[in-house]
């Protein structure tokens, strides 16, 4: 759509008191950004970003809500739960200033349009702004978030594979993620994956995923899991997979040795109450449960941060 006037463009005023918050940014290469960001407050936080005209936004909401700010406050675009939106003006630069609800979760992908010409070069008739009659012109976009970019997109939020080959593992999801966007027809994805077929499947495998975080102190087992979602064990293991990458108490896990190495940084609580927090009722278990995660001691990680 191509967007001459903001029809959908609300005057407001910029809520104040709100939290400062910001995106966790991992630059591939020149002309290729990749921006993740997840609100864990109960309220909203304001998320900034320059970004200069050159620029194609691309920004995916998987969980709450967002909205984007400009103008000084004159026009508001809301990214809801599971939508997208395109934003690409070669005539100014539209920075980001965002206003995010608690529990939004989100990726924005930012590509030149000289690195994305070279992706889809071939492509100009069917993405109409790449053709030469629009090259000059604004242009906005909401879509929704199909099930096979909401799988790309929660592995991009929750990787958890060893950091020097995060660039990579981000430019292979963010081209995957691009090239789904763009997909004329969805049907051979599900073909793939039979699983997605039914996107009830897909919320429910969430709900697990915020079930198990919600409790992780005291985390059901898989069959309770699954009658409270309403999923078979086996479409529950399977569908974790797919979407998260790996199976749920790995991902628990993982979530839980993160909370921890957070709380230890807090300086609020010692050893014995972090573990008790994320559900180990002895120090013995979660020190060695840290050292396997991080490779030392809690106690040892927390000398190393406080010099």
């Amino acid at each position: 759509m191509n967007l001459n006037k903001n029809t959908s463009g609300l005057n407001i005023s910029t809520q104040k008191n709100n939290a400062k918050g910001s995106f966790e940014e991992t630059k591939i290469e020149s002309g290729f950004i990749i921006l993740t960001y997840t609100n864990p407050d109960s309220v909203t936080q304001v998320v900034e970003r320059k970004i200069d005209s050159s620029f194609i936004q691309f920004h995916f909401c998987t969980d709450g809500k967002a909205y984007f700010v400009f103008n000084n406050g004159n026009y508001r675009l809301n990214l809801l739960l599971e939508n997208s939106l395109l934003l690409y003006n070669p005539q100014r630069d539209l920075p980001i200033h965002l206003e995010a609800e608690p529990d939004c979760q989100m990726v924005t992908v930012l590509i030149s349009i000289k690195k994305f010409h070279g992706l889809f070069s071939q492509e100009a008739d069917y993405i109409t702004f790449l053709s030469e009659d629009n090259k000059d012109k604004k242009y906005y976009k909401d879509g929704k978030v199909t099930p096979s970019m909401a799988i790309v997109l929660n592995q991009m939020l929750n990787y958890s594979l060893n950091s020097s080959i995060k660039n990579l593992y981000f430019q292979a999801k963010a081209l995957e993620l691009l090239s789904l966007y763009f997909n004329r027809n969805e049907d051979a994805d599900i073909e793939q994956c039979p699983f997605l077929a039914d996107e009830s499947n897909v919320i429910k495998i969430k709900k697990a995923k915020d079930i198990i975080i919600a409790r992780m102190a005291e985390p059901p087992t898989l069959q309770e899991l699954s009658e409270i979602i309403g999923l078979s064990l086996k479409k529950l293991k399977e569908g974790f997979k797919q979407i998260y990458g790996d199976t749920v108490f790995s991902f628990l896990l993982d979530y839980k040795m993160e909370v921890a190495r957070k709380l230890l940084e807090s300086g609020n609580h010692n050893v014995n109450e972090v573990g008790l927090k994320v559900g180990y009722s002895t120090s013995s278990h979660f020190i060695a449960a840290f050292k396997k995660q991080y490779g030392t001691t809690p106690k040892k990680y927390l000398m190393g941060i406080t010099g």
